[in-house]
């Protein structure tokens, strides 16, 4: 079992940190993507003018921000998918997630907040709902897999977020030499 003073396995750090790089590609992007359009909508349907479920108080910002968003958008996302089951599996089996808490919150992230958010990603996809509309029509529409690929979303910021207060709290730059050398003093 890891633990303070044998620190993580090479492939869980290294997985760890490809993981974020994508995660911050994948927020930045997302945020581009979001100022195209800040509004969200229920179905299948939704037009700048028409009426929505919520708009979010953002300056409109429609051109030139989708393009390269979108495209780092999905590269960004294969990474995260790949590595994420790389890591996750890493992590299960090295014993690197310490107690019985953070196993079924990583387990909880990774089999259903983060598929829930590349299933609504794929939903989103008209070449790919176009030959497998089942994918979309469980949500009910493109629309309303774009509402729900926005607050899955920020549920696994909102975890970023927590872990990144649990590591400071537990000490954070013996935690962070841990991650990057994989030694950490005992503690």
């Amino acid at each position: 079992m890891a633990d303070s003073t044998h620190g993580h396995p090479a492939i869980v750090r290294f997985t760890h940190w490809i993981n974020t790089l994508s995660f911050l590609a994948l927020v930045v992007s997302g945020v581009a993507i979001l100022l195209a359009h800040p509004r969200f909508y229920w179905g299948e349907t939704g037009v700048v003018g028409g009426p929505s479920l919520f708009d979010l108080p953002l300056p409109f910002i429609l051109t030139g921000q989708t393009g390269w968003g979108r495209y780092l958008h999905f590269l960004a996302a294969w990474v995260f998918v790949i590595n994420g089951l790389l890591y996750v599996s890493s992590g299960i089996f090295s014993r690197a997630f310490y107690s019985r808490p953070q196993r079924i919150t990583y387990l909880a992230v990774t089999l259903v907040l983060a598929p829930l958010t590349v299933w609504t990603g794929l939903a989103m996809s008209p070449a790919l709902t176009s030959v497998y509309p089942s994918i979309v029509t469980v949500f009910g529409g493109q629309q309303s897999a774009r509402t729900i690929h926005f607050f899955a979303a920020d549920m696994l910021v909102l975890f970023l977020l927590v872990h990144i207060t649990m590591v400071s709290l537990a000490g954070f730059t013996s935690h962070m030499r841990g991650m990057i050398t994989g030694n950490e003093p005992a503690g």
